[in-house]
């Protein structure tokens, strides 16, 4: 909710911007699922087969799957998966054939060598530290919206 909400103030149809998760079915990829249906923005992922997420479209071809994509999402390769998703690295070439304007948005903690390449980090695609200023405050008014019904 903190990156949808962060995403808000900075571009102006994030809701009509297509999302890609790269990554394993797991709590962010699942995460994403569930705010693609609540909010309605469409959203697929590119990942192994085997670790789809259930309900979610997958392209195996990373390459093919960012093609079109305005939001890249990414999560931690557990150490288990790193050989299986050694094609699934985002980087700076792959990001300059998505959407113009499209930005990286990795679940920290991400690793340069992993999941992400160093130069996509250092680059205008990557949205900074700054996206998880704002998760507090989601927090916050998360648990006083609870708190108070």
């Amino acid at each position: 909710m903190s990156d949808l909400y962060t995403l808000s103030k900075i571009r102006t149809d994030y809701l009509r911007d297509n999302y890609l998760f790269v990554g394993a079915d797991g709590n962010i990829g699942r995460a994403w699922k569930e705010a693609a249906e609540a909010f309605g923005f469409r959203l697929n992922q590119s990942s192994p087969s085997r670790y789809q997420v259930p309900g979610v479209s997958c392209n195996e071809n990373l390459k093919e799957a960012i093609v079109g994509t305005d939001i890249i999402c990414t999560d931690s390769i557990p150490s288990s998966m790193i050989e299986d998703f050694k094609d699934y690295q985002i980087s700076k070439e792959l990001m300059s054939i998505a959407n113009e304007n499209a930005i990286l948005n990795p679940c920290p903690p991400f690793y340069k060598g992993e999941e992400v390449t160093e130069d996509v980090i250092n680059s205008d695609y990557f949205v900074g530290y700054e996206f998880k200023k704002n998760l507090l405050r989601v927090q916050q008014a998360i648990l006083i919206y609870c708190l108070s019904t």
